[in-house]
């Protein structure tokens, strides 16, 4: 029987399909999934593959049901969107996913007229589709909004927001609450048991005669033998729900969604309804691939696999990830104030192994990073120690509160800022390359970044004795150097840096300040000036805030060119303030800046990456060779 998913080019092509043929549609596309991002792509470099597995079936009839690009489809995250990348167009494309110059692992308006709304951070599509479907209403066009948006999506605050406007600012809206129990930790809260509580309460039981009438009416009467799928998987399909019918959101549901029949029935009627709604679906994360049913958590996203078992290749480690939550874990064993608090992402920040060793001081809020700064400032109020690991993209939704709660009392805070810098495959949404200049300028806050394992540590071990205000580190994603970190911690002075080479002879010409593990690049760099007779130093700056500013003029005031290289776009960044200060100070050295542009940095590997846009040790030479050019031969004494 020859394969459909090889004619499916547009989504008119999935709405010509005979509606039989839907079941080995959404077959084939899950064995498209598990071949793309496995090793049987060669040039595979991983994805979210169980997200993806669980809305196959969803994906089918929404594009059965609706028409894009007219119609709008906001997912949230949209990390669950490559069922619909190929069904709209993209397919062909589809063994280029994540990477460089390929498909972008989430929706992006720039890649397809299919996507009306960009995302990568969660809770964000209600507000957004609501916008749309208010344009809509003001406009006078007649196109349907729907909101695609997991359970995970309702512990975020926004979310909320958008739901108590819903009813005030649209008549029609349809958003889907995909429920699978999972964001890339299992959910935790009220809100999870909530939905727990509406799709196993035994009060849903004597409704299933109600449910078979609606299923009936969409269907027609042809299928009135339906009743015994109603009972088993579709009780309560018309049940009120408090939480969103108060709100003015008429809700509809639990029903299984993985019944693309049922699906498409449901949505049909649910486009003919003039108020907004809200379908609760139930789908299993990782359907249809064993591997991934066993290890949700893994599945969520992941590198390259071996499709059979799902086995991955072991990465370098530790990851400073990983090195947290050890790390802190020892700390704790001595100091019981110690508390570690994170927003749904106990792997992906490490502090799993803390909560594991200490139960009762690890606080997972969901996705919620808001009110995990507050949380926490209100465990510093109180004589606690809280660690709040949070990726540095996500950590800009708690700005306000860093600010206003956290430094404007001088609460002694600490921030662990995981992904500090470049995050590769998962492009802009992800790379946390922004918070030096977010946090630089905000008053009583000391920010750090280390240049290796060992350094990561002693900064932990110094955050956990700072007492007197709010301290900060960003650190990269994946492992550093490799050295093994020391029996006993040190602590760090702060605002002192790490001259790590003076230079070879007198008279030293340039010196570089590399930043965190721009510091492997800037020996790498230094090295290759001696090679061509020019004396260089390298600094290990260790402190973004307060600058290291006596070795900072030392260098400035004797050497002919400066340099600077971070991990960090280049506006507010490292550079900037390294600048500003030699601008106050009157001194004139020119300063060399590698860093990231003034842009949104595409997604793809690092190494390509950072070749693109000059952040290498080559690039830097370059620059520095055609500085010392143009100032001649002379150059400044060291004092």
């Amino acid at each position: 029987m020859p394969a459909i998913l090889p004619t499916i080019n547009s989504p008119a092509d999935v709405k010509a399909l005979p509606e039989k043929e839907l079941p080995r549609l959404a077959e084939e596309v899950r064995a498209e999934l598990i071949r793309v991002l496995s090793e049987e792509n060669p040039t595979s470099v991983g994805g979210h593959l169980g997200p993806n597995l669980g809305v196959v079936e969803l994906t089918i009839a929404l594009h059965r049901v609706f028409t894009t690009p007219k119609d709008k489809f906001v997912f949230d995250v949209s990390h669950q969107a490559y069922v619909h990348k190929i069904f709209t167009g993209r397919r062909k494309r589809f063994g280029t996913m994540r990477q460089f110059g390929g498909l972008n692992g989430f929706m992006l308006r720039t890649e397809s007229e299919h996507d009306c709304y960009g995302a990568g951070h969660a809770g964000t599509a209600l507000s957004a589709a609501l916008g749309m479907a208010t344009a809509r209403d003001m406009r006078g066009s007649d196109e349907s909004v729907v909101c695609v948006a997991g359970d995970a999506a309702f512990t975020c605050g926004v979310t909320y927001e958008a739901l108590n406007n819903i009813a005030e600012h649209t008549k029609k809206l349809i958003v889907i609450l995909n429920d699978n129990e999972w964001s890339i930790d299992r959910n935790v809260g009220a809100i999870a048991r909530y939905f727990n509580k509406i799709s196993t309460s035994p009060t849903y039981s004597g409704l299933h005669d109600r449910a078979a009438k609606l299923v009936e009416k969409l269907l027609g009467p042809r299928v009135k033998n339906l009743a015994h799928r109603v009972e088993t998987g579709v009780k309560g399909l018309i049940a009120p729900s408090v939480l969103f019918d108060d709100m003015g959101v008429r809700y509809y549901g639990p029903i299984d969604g993985h019944d693309v029949q049922l699906l498409i029935r449901t949505l049909e009627f649910l486009k003919t309804q003039d108020e907004p709604v809200i379908l609760h679906i139930l789908t299993t994360k990782g359907k249809g691939y064993a591997p991934a049913l066993e290890q949700p958590l893994k599945f969520h996203g992941l590198g390259r696999f071996e499709p059979k078992t799902g086995a991955t290749k072991a990465a370098p480690s530790p990851t400073f990830s990983e090195l947290l939550g050890t790390t802190l874990s020892k700390f704790a064993e001595t100091n019981n104030k110690i508390v570690g608090i994170t927003g749904a992402m106990p792997s992906g920040t490490g502090l799993i192994s803390f909560a594991k060793a200490h139960p009762t001081r690890y606080f997972d809020v969901g996705i919620a990073e808001e009110h995990a700064a507050l949380f926490a400032a209100g465990l510093a109020c109180e004589g606690f120690a809280p660690f709040l690991a949070i990726y540095s993209t996500f950590m800009q939704r708690a700005y306000d509160m860093i600010l206003h709660d956290i430094a404007l009392q001088n609460l002694p805070v600490r921030l662990c800022m995981d992904r500090g810098g470049l995050s590769g495959d998962d492009g802009p949404t992800h790379h946390g390359l922004f918070d030096i200049g977010y946090l630089r300028h905000v008053p009583n806050l000391v920010h750090m970044q280390p240049k290796d394992e060992d350094e990561f540590v002693d900064m932990l071990w110094t955050m956990a004795h700072h007492n007197s205000g709010p301290i900060a580190m960003r650190y990269p994603r994946g492992s550093g150097t490799g050295v093994v970190p020391k029996a006993q911690p040190k602590l760090l002075e702060i605002g002192k840096a790490e001259v790590i080479k003076h230079g070879s002879t007198q008279p030293v010409r340039a010196v570089i300040f590399g930043l965190g593990g721009m510091c492997q690049l800037a020996e790498e760099a230094a090295a290759t000036l001696e090679s061509k007779g020019i004396s260089t130093a390298v600094v290990n700056p260790r402190w973004i805030k307060p600058l290291d500013t006596a070795t900072i003029e030392f260098f400035a005031r004797s050497v002919d060119v400066v340099c600077t290289m971070e991990d960090h776009v280049l506006h507010n960044g490292f550079g900037c303030a390294v600048m500003e200060h030699l601008s106050e100070q009157r001194i004139t050295t020119p300063v060399i800046r590698i860093g990231w542009p003034d842009q949104f940095v595409e997604h793809g590997a690092p190494d390509i990456l950072r070749k693109k846009h000059g952040l290498t040790a080559a690039n830097l030479v370059e620059k520095v060779i055609a500085e010392l050019g143009a100032k001649g031969t002379a150059s400044k004494s060291v004092a």
